[in-house]
């Protein structure tokens, strides 16, 4: 998967879009250091997105904007 493009949107989150899902735009809201995915807008054209894509797009995103060593540090990453 790609990160297409991604914009800053008002209130702190950040559009993302990646090649695997063209016809969505996936959200991200910042925790602390880094990005998270907070909601999407998904489309019936694009696949189901699962928690390894979610997985996946935040590491992407979070590294274009230089934020994965925050992203991989997190309490959360712990329990995985």
């Amino acid at each position: 998967m790609k990160l297409l493009r991604w914009s800053f949107d008002r209130k702190n989150r950040i559009r993302g879009y990646f090649d695997k899902f063209p016809n969505s735009t996936i959200y991200f809201r910042r925790i602390k250091r880094y990005y998270s995915v907070y909601s999407l807008d998904w489309s019936q054209e694009d696949p189901m997105v699962t928690m390894k894509d979610r997985e996946e797009m935040q590491q992407l995103l979070n590294k274009e904007i230089g934020r994965l060593e925050a992203y991989e540090n997190r309490k959360s990453r712990e329990h995985l």
